[in-house]
């Protein structure tokens, strides 16, 4: 998500749109007393597109049942309003995937976390200071590795922001978007900070495929996605579409707010591969959160090897676990959650401690929007944040954009 500097300014074009919130299943206790216990949710939908998002899409599930809203719309040219079943980019929610592959792996036997890098990719992580023989698979997973991040690369950035159009459809390979990385410095020392970088997650969708033999969609898909029932999760690859139904991806390209607003809908997703690739939908993601913070897809041990986490510096309190991170939220509440950010698409995916309440949204804009609203409307019941400042969340979500 395009947060990096938290834009708040409003879009003339796009602040007029009609706002179509509703609830789409009401849980049986709302019904029956007339209260909506997703009232402030709902409300924080609307404010985004209020913001100048053209249309958010959100559900959750808790003890009460489902419940399913959106606000806006999917197309700016044909008004059609945001559908529970559309499908959309998810971004860096894709790395929670890539961990559990590793973490099951490690289960069996077949790899340890705290294995070097360079036992499984000899070679790969070297120049300018990098060395993968010093190197974890855990501070992959972590992000305490210190590998640079290939996404801010300045020329590599430009073919992704600017370049955009130009550069939509281009192909990269794993080793490219490594080879980009270690041509820099490393930002620490490994295991002695924390930083985010989606050169962790290339590198461990290129271990996943030492250990198995296979590719790691292919590995996701026997894992998770099939045994979960994720009917509408996908891993395209190099395929610049998106499976239908969905709506329209909108970009600024720059982080300017006057900016022109382009459909990025379609793209060549092999430039975020392991660290950012999949489609999905909101009841989908809510599945896949449910299973992972319920421990249903790994033993007790990897479980907690998950839900370890060490401590992020400035985005604030809570911490990063291997893959998903943690947020306490105004009220107390502790949320696991991943944010997700790509041309067009902006993704939470967050789950109660228990795996129990879980909700996902889902932008379809990447210049503007307040995920803390989301989440201290849904797990606090808070129409209005605490503070105008960014919370823990969207701090987050600036750390972990893809793009």
């Amino acid at each position: 998500m395009s947060i990096r500097t938290v834009r708040r300014a409003l879009v003339g074009a796009l602040a007029t749109a009609a706002v179509t919130a509703g609830v789409l299943t009401v849980p049986a206790s709302a019904a029956a007393g007339g209260h909506d216990p997703h009232a402030a949710t709902r409300a924080a939908m609307e404010a985004q597109v209020k913001a100048g998002i053209p249309g958010v899409l959100g559900q959750a599930r808790d003890g009460s049942g489902v419940w399913k809203a959106a606000s806006g719309v999917a197309d700016l040219t044909t008004q059609r309003p945001r559908q529970d079943q559309d499908r959309f980019r998810i971004g860096s929610v894709t790395k929670a995937f890539v961990s559990v592959v590793l973490l099951q792996q490690e289960a069996e036997g077949r790899i340890d976390l705290d294995d070097k890098v360079d036992d499984w990719l000899p070679g790969t992580v070297r120049g300018n200071g990098h060395d993968g023989r010093l190197i974890t698979v855990r501070q992959l997973l972590n992000h305490t590795s210190g590998i640079y991040n290939y996404t801010d690369d300045p020329e590599f950035r430009k073919t992704i922001t600017t370049g955009f159009p130009e550069h939509r459809y281009d192909t990269y390979t794993p080793r490219q978007l490594v080879g980009i990385a270690t041509a820099h410095a490393p930002t620490f020392r490994p295991g002695k900070a924390w930083g985010y970088s989606n050169t962790n997650y290339v590198l461990a969708g290129m271990i996943v495929e030492k250990v198995s033999g296979r590719s790691y969609a292919q590995e996701i898909e026997r894992r998770v996605i099939k045994p979960l029932g994720l009917r509408a999760t996908t891993l395209p690859g190099t395929s610049s579409g998106l499976p239908g139904p969905h709506g329209r991806g909108y970009s600024k390209l720059e982080d300017t707010p006057d900016a022109k607003i382009y459909d990025t809908t379609e793209l060549n997703p092999s430039w975020g591969g392991a660290a950012g690739e999949i489609i999905s939908t909101a009841g989908d993601l809510n599945r896949f959160y449910r299973a992972l913070l319920g421990g249903e897809l790994l033993p007790r041990a990897q479980q907690r090897e998950l839900l370890t986490v060490v401590p992020v510096g400035s985005a604030g309190p809570g911490g990063y676990g291997l893959g998903v991170s943690k947020v306490t939220l105004s009220c107390g509440t502790d949320v696991w959650m991943h944010s997700g950010g790509i041309h067009g698409s902006t993704t939470l995916a967050t789950s109660s401690a228990d795996g129990r309440h879980t909700s996902a949204f889902n932008l379809n804009g990447d210049w503007t929007g307040d995920l803390d609203a989301l989440v201290e409307a849904e797990y606090c019941g808070t129409e209005a944040r605490p503070s105008a400042a960014p919370g823990p969340v969207t701090a987050l979500a600036a750390l972990t954009d893809l793009r």
